[in-house]
This record gives structure tokens, sequence and C-alpha cells, in this order.
């Protein structure tokens, strides 16, 4: 019998191209230039949305960026970050740092990998396969509480669930499972689940409330697994949707009512009378004609991912953002993007350039929260959540922010919420100490995360603008310089 042989393929072979060629992407880290940041070095072939796919991992591993200098002309993304880890230290992890050089690269790391360099530790097990739900509505008081209630009423266990309140908008996502067998819901099911989800929405747009928001714009529907494949297990890609369904539901326009009151999360002090002094977020577009581009400059309270709101906004608007610097100092942050439209121009009209603002403005403010954060652990069982909101509806507090997640255990829950009463007032600790009772064996954890500086925070005086203006490749060759 004649025997059959494959054909030989050298293992060598797949690294052929990048031997000769050089490798497509490069990415160095440098602890010895900084006395209290890494330095990360990107140089690599220009592709669509680099910068964003660079700003996700680096938020993925929770670095917090305090410069970055980008420029992506001639085909080429050459990028240079300081970062921190979040205890404020240099990276010097070596599993964080080959997988940002695997994930930024052309090699992609294992998905399973992520968990524990993000130290994520909650169930993701990709063949449960839970259903993910997406939900917007106009916000009220009480109405987390009210799907919270609604799924568990429906025989559904929330394996994971994420929602944000800003502008009288509200999106969540949930991870659902049956209660019975914890496996997908079935289509008939499902179907069912978002009527009722609907019903409950479309609530909101009530006569004395459609000034604020039009009945169109509360939605439910199924997105299937949201976390297959690639690095779509991390909490930046949840955050990312968040934006997206905001985005959707025009929370950019600010209501009436709201446009007297001060916006979260960006209290700069306290005056000599005691008032609250606030630096309210500034963002300006202006045009560079002679290099057809647009200037984005934003500048507000620095804080935690704010680069990735910002960049992961203007992708979503469909900007293609070509270069950019961003700096921290004083507690007060500078982002500077050259960008220009997907066709190729720039921002030509005045009425488009309010509405990136409006957006990018929202961009900054939708995940910031001034008010008492409450953490709680407790046993899972179905239903937990429910009770637990339901808790905190009949104290007369108001849902601004909510994460939960259940560990790789299954047998805990992590829960954290940000709260005021209805009035917009930080929590009572009579009445935290009141809940605790009534949660019983939970375990809860309260922090005050409202933050007051006693005086204004320096403004960084760091600005490429002008170098821009006068002559744009300054800054690719200032780059190489960092090589």
């Amino acid at each position: 019998m004649t025997r059959a042989f494959s054909p030989y393929f050298d293992p060598e072979f797949d690294s052929l191209s990048e031997r000769i060629n050089g490798p497509s992407c490069r990415v160095t880290f440098d602890n010895e230039s900084l006395e209290e940041f890494t330095t990360v070095k990107i140089d690599c072939v220009k592709k669509q949305d680099q910068l964003l796919e660079v700003v996700q991992v680096l938020t993925e591993v929770n670095l917090t960026i305090s410069k970055g200098y980008i420029s992506s002309d001639a085909g080429w993304f050459m990028d240079v970050f300081h970062v921190k880890e979040e205890n404020g230290k240099k990276v010097t992890d070596q599993r964080i740092i080959n997988y940002i050089q695997q994930a930024i690269g052309s090699k992609r790391m294992d998905p399973s990998k992520i968990t524990a360099l993000t130290s994520k530790q909650y169930d993701t097990n990709l063949h449960e396969e839970p259903t993910a739900i997406e939900m917007t509505a106009t916000d009220r008081p009480g109405l987390f509480s009210e799907i919270s209630a609604a799924l568990a009423d429906l025989d559904c266990n929330i394996i994971e669930a994420h929602a944000w309140s800003h502008n009288s908008c509200l999106a969540c996502v949930a991870y659902i499972s049956d209660q019975s067998s914890n496996t997908r819901i079935d289509s008939h099911r499902l179907s069912a689940i978002k009527n009722h989800l609907n019903t409950i929405l479309h609530a909101s747009s009530t006569p004395e409330n459609t000034s604020l928001q039009s009945p169109q714009h509360a939605d439910v529907k199924s997105i299937g697994l949201m976390w297959a494949g690639g690095s779509e297990g991390t909490m930046t890609t949840v955050e990312r949707r968040l934006h997206q369904l905001l985005l959707s539901a025009q929370d950019f326009d600010v209501p009436p009512i709201q446009q007297r009151a001060c916006p979260p999360g960006i209290s700069m002090g306290i005056d000599s009378n005691g008032e609250r002094k606030t630096q309210k977020t500034s963002v300006l577009i202006e045009n560079c004609s002679e290099k057809g581009y647009s200037i984005v400059t934003v500048q507000c309270k620095d804080r935690r991912r704010l680069m990735f709101d910002t960049v992961c906004t203007l992708v979503d608007m469909q900007y293609v953002i070509s270069h950019a610097s961003v700096d921290s100092h004083g507690g007060y942050a500078f982002q500077e993007y050259f960008v220009r439209k997907i066709d190729g121009g720039a921002l030509s009209s005045e009425s488009e350039k309010q509405h990136a603002m409006k957006c990018l403005e929202a961009a900054v403010e939708r995940r910031v929260c001034e008010g008492t954060r409450l953490e709680l652990s407790a046993n899972n069982r179905v239903g937990l959540l429910s009770d637990i909101t339901r808790v905190l509806r009949e104290k007369g507090l108001v849902v601004l922010r909510a994460d939960l997640a259940t560990k790789m255990d299954k047998c805990t829950v992590d829960i954290t919420f940000y709260v005021r009463d209805v009035v917009g007032n930080n929590v009572d600790m009579e009445l935290v100490k009141s809940m605790k009772r009534e949660m019983g064996l939970i375990d809860l954890a309260v922090k005050n995360e409202k933050v007051v500086k006693s005086s204004p925070a320096v403004k960084p005086r760091f600005s490429i603008g002008d170098i821009f203006k006068s002559q744009i490749e300054r800054l690719s060759h200032s780059l190489l310089t960092y090589m």
C-alpha cells in the first residue's frame, strides 16, 4: 500500500515575514528614565483605531496614564505613555508586561490568561454562555430596583450587572442565566423577558418627564455572549458599551432641571463662604486648516480611566485620531487630540462641533459619582440584588451607579453602589446602620467617594497645539528620540 505523506512546513515559516521585515509592532518598557513612572513606548504599523486598542489594553490591567504623546503619520504609529500601577508604583510585574506586549503586538494572548493578569476574580466561564441584556431608559428613583425585581420574578439569575445613570438617562448591561439550570435562556422566554422589561422602562416616559427624553430612548435587547473571544471578557468592553448606550440615549442633552446644578464629580474646592467652587469640564474644538485637522481640547479634573473614556467616545463618533497629547498635574488633566472625520475631513460646521463637544463632556462626566459608595459582599442566591435594591429604595436612596459580579466560586457576590438621597445629598451614617440591620448578614462597607480639594487644581502647562499649528511633523521627530 502506498504511504501518504502530508507536505512539510518549516515551523519557522510563520515568523519568516517578521524576521525579514522586522516586527510589525514593538512595545518596550523603561523603568530607569523617570523616577516615578514607567515609560511604555509603542512603535508599530498604523491601523484603524490603534490608539483605542492601546489605551484599552493599558486600562484592562488597571494602569494609570499620566502623560502620553501619540503620532500616526505616514502609515506608522508611534506612542509614548507614562504610567503607574493602581498602587502608585512602577510597572514591574513581568506577567503584566508580557500581556501588554502580546496584546498590542501581532501575537494575541489566550483570553483565558486575562483573568489572572487583571485580578478579575469573577465568573466568566465561557461554556455557560449567559445571555447579555442591554437596557436604556429615562431614569427615575427606584428604576434599577424595579429591573432587578422583574428579573427575579422572571426566574432569572443575575450573574453580572453594570449600570450607569447620567443626565436622567440609565444604561444597564446585565448577564443573566436560567434560575433552575444556570444555562442560557431560550429564545421564547427571552422574548417574554424583553417585553416585560420594556414595559417597565417605558413607564419612565410619563407626561411629566417627556421633556427630558422621548419614549423611543427606552429599549431592551439581547446581544448574546459579550465576552466570547479575544479580550472581550474584560471590564473595558462593558464600560465602552455603557458609553455607547448612553450616547445613543442622548445623555449629552442636559435636562433643564440639571442645567442649574453642578455637574457631578468636578468639585474643585470650598470658597471663603463655605460654598463649593466648581470647574466644569471644558471641551473646545478648533480647526487647523493648513493640515486639515480638527483640534479637540479637553480640560477637566483628573481621574483614572479618563483617557479611555474620551478616546472610545471619539472613535464611536467616527473620528480618526491622528495625533494626541495628554498630561495631568495637580489633580487636573489636559488632553489634546488631532482628529479627522472618517471620510478624511475636519469638522466643518459649528453645529457639528457643538455636538461633538457635548458628547465629550458627557463622556468625561458620566463615570464620575460624588455620592456615597456602598461595598457589599454576600452569599449568592437568586433575588439577592432585588432584595438589596428594595432596601435602598425604601430608604429613599437613588442608585447612581451599580456593579455586581459573581465570584469564581459562585458562592459569593460582590456589589458596589454609588448612592445619594432623592434630593442629591450624601447618605447619613445612621441610615447606613439601619440598612445594615435590615440586610442581615451582608458585609457592608461604606466609603465616601466625594473629593473636595482645599485649593483649585493647577492646570498643566504642557500643550502641543502651537507646535502642531506651525509644523505638525515636529511631533513625529520628537517621538523618534524616545525610541
